[in-house]
């Protein structure tokens, strides 16, 4: 008969085994989903680099541009002017747009904020709940919420101008 200590270093290696092996199909299974592209946008509520508290489900009667970005990604770069763009064009008509850092350090989240003069909401996702709910497969992506609170688009990748004009036109017309 072997040592007890054997049979107790097996069952541990086993058990970790187990679990690593669980962790990482969950991981995976989770990477096979995609984003959520139609029904009730989750919500969430971020503290803004100001200070201010943003909460989702307060916005309704509202379109809600949400982005996820980050300092170091080069299409966010790209899309950051139009994004200020929007929101210079569309805030006197019920339309928010809100930033949402995405693994970066407030230092340069700030900076990038502030070398393209962003004035909309912009605020980090501390432990990455908000990316988690959304599903992100990585940045940038774009969520529209419709003024019911619900996902009428999805972009993934940089967003532009003539596209984020045509699709909330149609929110804001009622389509």
């Amino acid at each position: 008969m072997p040592p007890r200590r054997f049979r107790l270093g097996s069952i541990v290696l086993v058990v970790g085994i187990v679990l690593t092996v669980t962790v990482f199909g969950m991981a995976l299974a989770r990477r096979n989903q995609s984003q959520p592209t139609s029904g009730p946008a989750p919500d969430f509520t971020i503290t803004t680099f100001d200070g201010s508290p943003f909460r989702l489900s307060e916005q309704r009667g509202k379109v809600v541009i949400i982005n996820f970005w980050a300092s170091w990604c080069i299409p966010c770069r790209t899309e950051a002017p139009v994004l200020q763009a929007i929101w210079e064009r569309y805030r006197e008509q019920d339309v928010v747009v809100v930033g949402i850092a995405y693994l970066d350090t407030d230092r340069d989240a700030l900076a990038f904020i502030e070398e393209f003069g962003l004035t909309y909401l912009n605020g980090q996702d501390l432990r990455t709940e908000i990316s988690q709910a959304y599903r992100m497969q990585g940045v940038p992506e774009t969520f529209i919420v419709d003024q019911n609170g619900n996902i009428a688009h999805f972009i993934y990748g940089a967003v532009n101008e003539s596209q984020l004009n045509t699709m909330l036109r149609d929110l804001l017309e009622g389509g």
